[in-house]
């Protein structure tokens, strides 16, 4: 199924139809200002800038709903994100990703592309899927975003074909961009 049929609010409150975006290949990532991933601010915006001209566009989607970690308005959050990491990518009005409320945009990256199932042992060796399993179990689901910087890239048809649980930074993004945008 693909993202393009989505029109979003952008942080200045105007709508976006994904369909914009048709031909580009595009990194949805949840973002929030007071996360312990936060600094992936700034690796995003080294690969939006990196891989501008194969058409590479990086899509950020404040997120309140993990440990209330991004509780600003839109315009704070625009401003920090633009004085702290320099951020020129879109960024859009905040949504939820999880739960009844979640936006139908995160619901398709989601069951389009589940993340990881944990059994019991490779619960015993992640720290995040112990913190998740504690505090916010229904996070560990397959079709669940499990915490901000989750990322999905996006084919130029719209179509999600990889999933980058929060742990994985742009940092280590960057090879499979360069391979597939080429």
């Amino acid at each position: 199924m693909s993202v393009h049929q989505y029109t979003m609010q952008s942080i200045e409150g105007q709508p976006k139809p994904l369909s914009d975006y048709a031909g580009k290949w595009l990194l949805v990532v949840n973002v929030a200002s007071q996360c312990g991933l936060t600094p992936q601010y700034a690796g995003l915006e080294a690969l939006q800038r990196k891989y501008a001209e194969q058409d590479l566009v990086v899509l950020g989607f404040p997120c309140n709903q993990f440990g209330a970690q991004e509780p600003g308005s839109e315009d704070e959050i625009k401003q920090f994100c633009e004085t702290k990491f320099d951020v020129s990518f879109p960024l859009f009005a905040k949504i939820e990703v999880n739960g009844a409320g979640a936006h139908p945009l995160y619901r398709t990256l989601a069951s389009t592309l589940p993340g990881p199932e944990y059994d019991e042992a490779a619960l015993a060796s992640d720290r995040m899927a112990q913190f998740l399993k504690s505090k916010f179990p229904d996070y560990l689901a397959p079709d669940a975003i499990r915490w901000n910087f989750t990322k999905f890239l996006v084919g130029p048809d719209g179509v999600p074909v990889q999933r980058y649980e929060p742990a994985v930074t742009p940092e280590q993004i960057d090879a499979d961009l360069a391979t597939r945008l080429g």
